[in-house]
């Protein structure tokens, strides 16, 4: 089977040209086919801002009404998706900027309100695994905007982390798959202010046992949830690391 390697990468790594720009050039030495996830928060934030939008929040994760859905869009999938495409062009990579709208890529559904009503927020129903095994035939690299759709003419904003791991899950049965989330940090800490305290192997019952003890907290739990189900679902191999470190190998390895 094909290796594929599929990258997650948000925070400031895509929002500031310098990391960015290195960032790429080291996804482009990675051997084989790739996927890039994204994300672009801090910029939608910051655009929510000057257009008067107040921005909401619960456990980290945005609550997107109609307005904000606006944001996110013009946000996510045109400036930092296209800006991300025409830096791989630069570095001779045939990369295409989608959604999950594109080519019917991701569908979701609305998140159903109970004790918190996030708006226009999808859950993932469905990955289109063929259209993306086709652009891999092709030679080229997809980099994916964190909005999926409903299917009934709606975008839904989705958190990346989940994409990455749909994404990851549904090309587990045609490829090798290896799921990468880069952040600022160089894994999973057992002192988040400790870049000494790299955990450098997790395992499922680990997990849980720093989780109840407070050591793993906040927006580390979903995107932790996340890898494990990638790799009960047949994901080869999970890294959380560093994006500076993203070609050698380094950081959480999640088993």
């Amino acid at each position: 089977m094909q290796q594929l390697t599929i990258i997650k990468v948000g925070g400031k790594i895509v929002e500031e040209p310098e990391s960015l720009t290195a960032f790429l050039k080291d996804l482009a030495v990675i051997a084989g086919d790739k996927i890039l996830i994204h994300g672009g928060g801090r910029s939608a934030t910051a655009m929510a801002e000057k257009l008067g939008l107040e921005t909401k929040m619960t456990d980290g994760r945005r609550i997107t009404d109609a307005e904000m859905l606006k944001v996110v869009t013009m946000v996510y999938a045109g400036l930092v998706n296209k800006n991300i495409v025409a830096q791989l062009q630069k570095l001779g990579i045939d990369a295409i900027g989608l959604t999950g709208a594109d080519m019917n890529l991701i569908l979701s559904q609305k998140r159903p309100v109970k004790e918190i009503d996030y708006g226009f927020v999808g859950d993932v129903r469905q990955v289109n695994a063929p259209a993306l095994l086709e652009l891999l035939k092709q030679n080229y690299l997809p980099v994916i905007a964190p909005l999926t759709h409903d299917g009934n003419g709606n975008l839904l904003n989705t958190n990346a982390d989940t994409i990455a791991a749909e994404v990851a899950k549904s090309l587990a049965f045609d490829c090798n798959v290896r799921l990468i989330y880069c952040f600022e940090k160089q894994g999973v800490l057992m002192n988040e202010t400790d870049e000494g305290s790299l955990i450098p192997v997790l395992d499922f019952e680990l997990f849980q046992q720093y989780k109840s003890e407070g050591i793993i907290q906040g927006g580390m739990i979903p995107k932790l949830e996340n890898a494990f189900q990638a790799i009960a679902s047949g994901v080869k191999e999970v890294i959380i690391t560093r994006a500076s470190d993203v070609k050698a190998g380094k950081g959480t390895f999640i088993r």
